[in-house]
């Protein structure tokens, strides 16, 4: 079977979606990945991938843009001839979708958060709604990465409830993210893993920083991400510069192995506003590490307050910095226990085979 996944960067196929694509090779499909050329497409090709290149911009809403990549998508849809498409991200979801359903080919959907686009009701994202709403006639399958989410699609009537289904985000490999070392006395390390955008709450990260160290708390604070200054809602570098300057945080810069720097950390943080399943808590969970987070979709079904870490609330650097402050002064044995438990949930929640075993089967029923 001639199986295509499509993305808004190679770089997302392979990291996220590394374990499928081998998965689905290894059962003998051929794989297709269709996505903008990047420093990560000849890995894919390396692997055994078939490639087609597709510029996609997907920052923004361009209507003769969007029209243009719907074109786009659909002349190679139509060369290609897969048997089932795997889309993910808004703009493969909707124009891809309708590309597919023009030439009647299968395609299952993957929602993977509602991103900054639904974070305000205003006009984006009403007319985010409205394409939802004319693409998710056609896909035989809708994933979502958490029920929040699936149920603000129901309850806006955007897709019926039949053609959907929640899976745990994009799933961990829990063989490569272990815990790795213990507990020790050295200086109390919080790490935040993020592109550096508003909506993932880096600002009320450095508020609550300020606030603690004001208060003469002794502890690292680490960012490690990548700038992101091209996006609408992106941190400038100038105030990431600022930061460094003024010895607020330690801006680690960005990497393509966050393994050693979550077993160096004793506390990974996500004060994001909306997620789909993080990717950051996943691999700090499996790592056997206790989390932060706010208390949002997506976040709070990875972290349980007060078993595996604490939850916070969303824009509130004030309750933030107060989470933060009761991590690092608990004693070593509930630190220790909480990180098992991290563990636990990732294993029992979120293995990246419960993932593909799902789409393996969907694919075979499609």
């Amino acid at each position: 079977m001639k199986i295509a996944i499509v993305l808004n960067t190679s770089w997302n196929i392979y990291n996220f979606r590394l374990g499928l694509v081998k998965a689905l090779l290894a059962e003998g499909h051929e794989v297709v990945a269709i996505a903008p050329r990047d420093e990560y497409t000849p890995k894919l090709v390396a692997l055994g991938c078939s490639y087609a290149e597709v510029k996609m911009d997907s920052r923004g809403a361009n209507p003769l843009k969007d029209l243009a990549l719907t074109f786009e998508l659909f002349k190679i849809y139509k060369r290609l001839q897969p048997d089932v498409i795997l889309q993910y991200t808004i703009k493969p979801n909707i124009y891809g979708t309708f590309a597919a359903s023009a030439l009647r080919i299968p395609v299952i959907n993957n929602v993977c958060g509602l991103g900054t686009a639904f974070l305000n009701r205003n006009l984006v994202s009403r007319f985010a709604i409205a394409m939802y709403k004319l693409a998710f006639r056609f896909p035989k399958l809708v994933f979502f990465q958490n029920e929040d989410d699936k149920d603000f699609f129901l309850k806006s009537k955007i897709i019926k409830n039949t053609r959907t289904d929640v899976l745990p985000g994009s799933g961990i490999n829990i063989d490569e993210f272990v815990p790795k070392g213990s507990y020790t006395d050295k200086p109390f390390t919080f790490l935040l893993i993020s592109r550096l955008i508003h909506d993932k709450g880096i600002l009320e990260y450095i508020d609550a920083i300020k606030m603690l160290k004001s208060k003469g708390v002794e502890a690292r604070f680490q960012l490690l991400g990548q700038l992101d200054t091209k996006h609408s809602r992106g941190i400038a570098k100038s105030l990431v510069e600022e930061w460094i300057e003024h010895d607020v945080v330690e801006y680690l810069g960005a990497t393509d192995d966050v393994k050693p720097y979550i077993n160096n950390s004793d506390c990974v943080v996500l004060p994001s506003y909306r997620e789909g399943t993080p990717r950051s808590l996943l691999e700090a969970a499996s790592s056997g590490k206790p989390l932060v987070a706010t208390d949002v979709a997506g976040c709070n079904n990875i972290v349980d307050d007060q078993v595996n870490g604490f939850l916070c609330k969303a824009k509130n650097a004030a309750d933030l910095a107060n989470k933060m402050e009761q991590m690092l002064t608990l004693d070593k044995d509930t630190i220790v226990k909480m990180g098992k438990a991290s563990r636990a949930i990732a294993r029992g929640n979120f293995d990246e085979k419960i993932v593909i075993n799902k789409y393996i089967s969907s694919i075979s029923e499609v």
